[in-house]
């Protein structure tokens, strides 16, 4: 087992990350959305960890992470679309897949057999942005959790979960989207959304001006959120929960859930419920004692649509039900 460092978010702290990354260690780190667990993206041996230390399908692919638009360009081939989007949403909560650029640059893992692309996101947390300068190449960073269970939003989260199975976290409180990035592949003629997240459809759509159509299922994933189950509690979750019933613990959201066990907004405020998400759903996973979880309604709008594709996932059959 190895021994997890605790890292501070300062100078010291980003280089002590950085010569772990360089090395082939796994360091957790903040990005706006949610902790992601990164490992140099070019050397294969730090990716197969990556997988390893999750327990992660090696069908499920990763996200590249850099710094700039300059290296995202290093390693995909941007077409006049994907500019666009960069330069209006980058940094921030969104991942693109686009053809990949020179497959050497990384480790064999981060492009999908049949593909011919890769995931690439340059994330707006200052924390990440000091990280992946100091780093100075690409960084393979899925959420900070073992695999299929509720993606980490503080450094305590990533402990509890990876805490011997990593070299370090990088700490720097808890991050401010809370679900994770949309990601928005351009591989072909049309513009299909693989996952909503931080940055809204109508929003891409609007930069484009095209129509955006939603993924279809296929036998090559080519970015990761994907899966029918996912972003999963140990508990059941059941949806669309209007009041509490027997043998549950009840998910408020808005004014009308007086009595819930927790709200995610009392409110009703969206943002604020997508950066609760995760954190209540593992707290009252932890309360739970064989209870099921049940979730009050969230309206399909805006950060909700995100908020209900992690919830729908949460509660999808798991393998082996």
């Amino acid at each position: 087992m190895r021994t997890t460092r605790l890292l501070r978010p300062d100078p010291d702290g980003i280089v002590a990350a950085a010569a772990l990354l360089r090395s082939g260690g796994l360091v957790a780190f903040p990005t706006e959305t949610v902790y992601g667990l990164g490992g140099d993206a070019s050397n294969p041996d730090a990716v197969a960890a990556i997988y390893a230390a999750k327990g992660r399908p090696a069908h499920n692919p990763l996200i590249a992470h850099v710094v700039d638009a300059h290296a995202a360009a290093r390693i995909a081939r941007f077409d006049p679309r994907a500019a666009a989007v960069a330069d209006t949403f980058w940094p921030g909560a969104l991942t693109l897949v686009l053809p990949v650029r020179d497959a050497r640059l990384l480790a064999p893992a981060m492009v999908p057999k049949g593909a011919g692309t890769v995931a690439v996101r340059v994330p707006a947390h200052p924390v990440a942005r000091a990280l992946l300068a100091a780093f100075g190449g690409p960084v393979a960073a899925p959420s900070a959790n073992i695999s299929g269970r509720v993606s980490p939003t503080t450094a305590l989260h990533v402990r509890d979960e990876l805490g011997g199975r990593i070299d370090a976290i990088l700490d720097a409180g808890p991050c401010d989207v809370g679900v994770e990035s949309t990601i928005l592949s351009l591989t072909g003629p049309r513009a299909v959304l693989l996952r909503p997240g931080g940055v809204s459809q109508s929003a891409l759509s609007e930069v484009l001006g095209i129509p955006i159509v939603q993924t279809q299922e296929t036998d090559v994933l080519t970015a990761p959120g994907q899966l029918a189950s996912h972003y999963a509690p140990s508990s059941p979750v059941r949806l669309d929960a209007r009041s509490r019933g027997a043998n549950e613990l009840w998910l408020g959201f808005g004014a009308a859930c007086e009595g819930a066990d927790m709200s995610l907004s009392a409110s009703g405020d969206l943002g604020e419920a997508a950066s609760n998400l995760f954190a209540a759903l593992r707290l009252l996973d932890q309360r739970a004692n064989g209870r099921r979880i049940a979730v009050a309604p969230i309206p399909e709008r805006g950060i909700g649509i995100a908020i209900n594709d992690r919830l729908r996932r949460a509660a999808a059959p798991r393998s082996g039900d």
